[in-house]
């Protein structure tokens, strides 16, 4: 059984599409996060090679996709965004709606925020459904 950072993690893994049926997943490894002044960055690889930033961001919510990191097809409307934290081994889920793409990677939610700046966390799966 798995162990939950909180209720909604747990309620929102449930609803969590299996992998055949997700459009798109990607799992990203996050060596180093650099904190901003109300950001943290980090770099990850693309399927390319190529070195792309994330940016993850507390007040808004949702999420900007990255184009050399998904297939994307069609306008995809949510991602699921999970991650291990590191001391406790407990479970992150969150569902966030996709604004759009950019240039990097955009994340905007809360916890993952803070737990980004505490370097809590150094994986992060992300499956987006159309």
């Amino acid at each position: 059984m798995k162990a939950f950072h909180d209720k909604l993690s747990e309620t929102l893994y449930r609803e969590i599409p299996d992998t055949s049926s997700a459009s798109n997943k990607v799992m990203l490894h996050i060596d180093q996060f650099e904190a901003g002044q109300s950001y943290v960055t980090a770099k990850v690889v693309n399927r390319y090679g190529d070195s792309v930033k994330i940016n993850i961001e507390g007040g808004r919510f949702g999420i900007e996709l990255q184009e050399t990191l998904f297939k994307i097809k069609g306008r995809p409307r949510l991602a699921y965004v999970m991650t291990t934290i590191n001391d406790t081994g407990k479970l992150l889920v969150r569902k966030l709606p996709v604004i759009g793409t950019k240039d990097w990677l955009l994340i905007y939610e809360d916890d993952l925020f803070l737990l980004a700046v505490k370097e809590a966390y150094d994986e992060v799966d992300i499956r987006i459904v159309d």
